[in-house]
């Protein structure tokens, strides 16, 4: 009797250890998603002050600034869309960004510079995020895979999360024409 309810009771805290570590990384992969949101919100809250200082410099590039302008405005909760919105504006910010070789009292402006200083200090953090973002995504998504928490998974019903990726024509180099 002892020896039963010693298993048993070992058993429910075996359970409680691997249903709590499920929660910490599904938890983790909230809080990875959230810094994405967070930098890629830095990101659209800076590109319209770049903007607005490269169009007094380059007014005959407005396509480009348009699409920028564009891209930052899409509204979804889908990983795969936010991805490729995401790629779109990267894509966007380094011809914005290549144009200032083409103009050089663009080049020079001060506050030009600081927000050009700033978007690449962002893009960097945006890369870190989606790093993170994926390793905890990968961390999770094994832990529901693995025996013998795939058991408590199921019975929670814990569904895998799609890694942060983009299309592979959006990994092309970007090709600047003036």
């Amino acid at each position: 009797m002892f020896w039963t309810l010693l298993v048993i009771v070992i058993l429910i805290i075996i359970i409680i250890i691997i249903y709590n570590r499920l929660v910490m990384l599904n938890i983790r992969c909230k809080n990875g998603w959230a810094q994405i949101d967070n930098q890629l919100k830095r990101r659209n809250d800076l590109i319209p002050n770049l903007v607005e200082v490269t169009k007094g410099y380059a007014k005959h590039e407005s396509e480009t600034l348009e699409k920028i302008v564009a891209s930052r405005q899409i509204n979804s909760s889908d990983i795969n869309e936010i991805a490729s919105s995401s790629q779109a504006i990267s894509t966007g910010l380094n011809k914005l960004l290549l144009l200032a070789e083409a103009y050089p009292d663009l080049k020079a402006n001060e506050v030009f510079m600081n927000l050009q200083i700033e978007l690449t200090g962002t893009e960097d953090k945006i890369a870190y995020a989606r790093q993170f973002y994926n390793d905890a995504v990968q961390l999770y998504n094994t832990a529901i895979e693995q025996f013998p928490s795939n058991i408590i998974a199921k019975i929670v019903k814990f569904k895998p999360r799609e890694y942060f990726q983009i299309n592979e024509n959006e990994k092309q180099n970007v090709e600047v024409k003036l």
